[in-house]
């Protein structure tokens, strides 16, 4: 008996892309329950930035738990809590210039999003919000109101709102400044377009397929955002944590967000944590006003620690990433050469790069293949089809080189598929 297919709610999605029972991980590798290994790009969907069971982090947990600690505390003061709160304001936040409160929502990004845009509407006295094409910030009601794909807004049961969409950097054309257009709805009393109480963005859009916005454009986005008295809000849930190179996707567009959104790989082991960074000013939240049971993990706060301790007192991680993206995009590039129909692009910053299919028929057989071969990896974009490559930022170079040719082994098997397709079409057509 299929146990998951029996019990398990139809909602499930991963597991009909990689249809094995996995057992371990460690590092970039998972192993099923038969023993076969996969390279694994896509890291939890960026969860895993410092990989599975990553030592250090295994090893303070494992000391945390032996030591008695707290591992649940509601929002009460713990020493693990005040541990990660010294360690992200000294280690991260103050020697990059940025002045932030935190709040600790409950354990997913979603949750974070439904706490920024809460505080953006209280403080601003206003309802609307600008998000963007393609955006993505979770599927609970409010933030996927600012979440631009149809198959999700659609499973809501009552039509989102509270939100208005814009074009992204790049949607009109790379020609197009689309925050001119912003500036100009927003200027004008007849426009349709509710003065907002934030702009939400993401830097690199993960599962709108990997766009980026270019550093001027998210400049322009804040001077235009400002301008109109809207906070401006990056969720940096996939992109942040080093996934782009710095530990803030926005820091090398010199970004100074009113509000940031925080999870995944924060807690660096695949713990569940989020929270919300906002200006001092902002946080006129009165006690209890947004709560939750599980917004004091306290295993999460000892790996976050760590992570913050071990990877981010130096630039070494960001370098090391910015390296390995360049062979990342070295492969990539050369991958769409194999293409005699020309479909194929690259797009991406750091470790968060992507093969553009052109169509999601065509990625879709290639992460497929891809698994055949052994690498987990999935496609993200309006019709999936983008091949997205999330690979732990620790990754060893033997490890991503054997993803990349397994990767290029799956495009290969994929692009031979559909011309013997095609092949076989233009036999029955002629028969």
């Amino acid at each position: 008996m299929d146990v998951f297919a029996t019990y398990e709610s139809d909602v499930r999605s991963y597991s009909r892309s990689f249809p094995v029972v996995f057992a371990t991980a460690h590092g970039a590798i998972l192993e099923d329950e038969t023993g076969k290994e996969y390279v694994d790009f896509l890291s939890g969907a960026g969860t895993l930035n410092y990989g599975h069971n990553n030592p250090t982090l295994k090893r303070a947990l494992l000391d945390y738990l032996e030591s008695d600690g707290i591992v649940h505390g509601l929002d009460m003061a713990t020493q693990a809590k005040r541990h990660f709160l010294e360690c992200l304001q000294e280690i991260v936040l103050k020697p990059r210039g940025l002045r932030y409160k935190v709040q600790f929502t409950g354990p997913t990004g979603a949750n974070a999003v439904e706490a920024a845009l809460k505080i953006a509407r209280n403080v601003t006295g206003r309802t609307n919000v600008i998000a963007f094409t393609n955006g993505f910030h979770g599927v609970t009601l409010g933030a996927v109101a600012a979440t631009a794909n149809a198959h999700f807004r659609d499973a809501t049961g009552i039509p989102p709102a509270g939100t208005t969409f814009l074009p992204y950097d790049g949607y009109l054309g790379p020609d197009v400044d689309t925050t001119e257009y912003l500036d100009r709805v927003l200027s004008d009393g007849s426009s349709g377009v509710d003065t907002p109480a934030a702009v939400i963005v993401e830097t690199v859009q993960g599962e709108g397929g990997v766009n980026v916005a270019r550093a001027d454009w998210l400049r322009r986005l804040q001077r235009v955002a400002r301008k109109h008295g809207a906070l401006l809000i990056v969720d940096d849930i996939q992109a942040g944590c080093g996934r782009t190179g710095p530990f803030f996707s926005f820091e090398t567009a010199g970004l100074t967000p009113d509000i940031v959104t925080l999870s995944k790989s924060l807690s660096g082991f695949g713990l569940p944590c989020s929270v919300v960074l906002m200006k001092p000013e902002l946080d006129i939240w009165k006690p209890g006003e947004h709560n939750g049971t599980f917004r004091g993990h306290n295993l999460a706060f000892v790996t976050a620690t760590t992570a913050i301790e071990s990877y981010w007192r130096s630039d070494e991680l960001t370098r090391d990433v910015d390296r390995k993206a360049d062979i990342v995009r070295s492969r990539l590039e050369a991958m769409t050469e194999l293409d005699a129909d020309q479909r194929l692009s690259t797009r991406g910053r750091g470790l968060m790069q992507g093969l553009d299919c052109g169509t999601g028929a065509l990625a879709g057989k290639v992460a497929e293949r891809c698994f055949e071969h052994g690498l987990v990896i999935e496609t993200s974009g309006a019709d999936s089809q983008v091949v997205k490559c999330l690979s732990p930022l620790t990754i060893g170079d033997d490890e991503l080189e054997r993803g990349l040719e397994m990767l290029q082994l799956g495009l290969l098997g994929a692009l031979d598929a559909n011309a013997a397709e095609r092949r076989r079409n233009a036999v029955r057509v002629a028969g």
